[in-house]
């Protein structure tokens, strides 16, 4: 589907399982300097589909750092986990259409039988992609396990989806520019990808395709480690009849070790930086913003 752009709507997207650091200040902050550029609007997601890691003392600091680096944003703010039937409700065309189907196969048992194999294949994110175990499955030995109470996932059957496709699927790359490049969707590398866990109805790809789509963003301004992803998010933009923002892949922020800033790794929070008395100006000018120049060529 394509999109006339009125205005543009950006958005910045964080899950609040931790502290923000100078990594999603970065982002956060490109995203309001392009917005401006553009003359558009910055919306703020709370992505807290992970009930379990996702905290309100998190999504608070969310805000309070926000807030500190002088972003303001569109009112109301879209919270995921309130949303789950939008979600579900995308999980359910697919599976009209035969394009899911449900794995029983644990992470360990991805990991036995993808180690049986002679040359073990990995998707971008350096994990084992999944040998089709449950995609075997006849219907009637899956309908007797979802009877029987037994958990699943829910993946994407690749093939099925490419096939139905039929077509090459593109986005247009700004790759942090001003002039955008047409960049080939390479959806295949991430195999049957879960889009519904065992314990969230919804994965992060269905969710992030559904929720720009409802809110209208026209532009993605989001880290170079998402980027082959964004094959993957094309894919079911594709299959769900959704519109395709414009994309911008910025550069990461990297430790002493050439890590990228992380939360995992514990990387010093905005949070820690306010009370060590860095001010908003200090931290852009430490992220080279004040010598960048932004413009916009829709």
């Amino acid at each position: 589907m394509t999109r006339s752009y009125i205005s543009r709507i950006f958005r910045f997207a964080p899950s609040p399982n931790g502290y923000l650091h100078l990594g999603h200040g970065f982002s956060a902050l490109l995203n309001r300097e392009m917005a401006r550029a553009a003359g558009g609007k910055l919306l703020l997601r709370i992505e807290d589909i992970d009930l379990e890691r996702c905290r309100p003392e998190f999504e608070q600091a969310i805000y309070d750092d926000l807030a500190w680096l002088g972003l303001d944003w569109q009112q109301p703010v879209r919270r995921q986990s309130e949303h789950f039937d939008a979600y579900s409700e995308a999980l359910t065309s697919l599976k009209k259409r035969g394009l899911v189907y449900p794995c029983f196969c644990s992470r360990a048992d991805v990991v036995a039988a993808a180690s049986e194999q002679a040359d073990v294949k990995r998707d971008p994110d350096d994990s084992p992609l999944y040998p089709g175990t449950c995609r075997h499955l006849s219907p009637a030995e899956r309908k007797r396990r979802l009877d029987a109470g037994q958990s699943a996932t829910w993946r994407l059957d690749m093939a099925a989806a490419l096939k139905e496709v039929r077509h090459a699927i593109d986005w247009r790359e700004y790759d942090g520019g001003t002039e955008p490049r047409l960049v080939e969707a390479e959806p295949a590398l991430w195999g049957d990808v879960v889009l519904a866990r065992k314990d969230v109805p919804a994965s992060y790809h269905i969710a992030v395709v559904v929720d720009d789509a409802l809110q209208g963003i026209t532009d993605v301004v989001r880290g170079e480690d998402l980027f082959t992803a964004t094959g993957l998010h094309r894919l079911l933009q594709t299959l769900l009849d959704l519109p395709s923002p414009d994309y911008h892949h910025h550069e990461l922020l990297r430790d002493a070790a050439g890590r990228k800033l992380s939360k995992s790794l514990r990387a010093k929070s905005l949070r820690a930086l306010r009370q060590d008395g860095f001010t908003p100006s200090e931290i852009e000018a430490q992220l080279g913003l004040n010598e960048r120049s932004f413009s916009f060529v829709p």
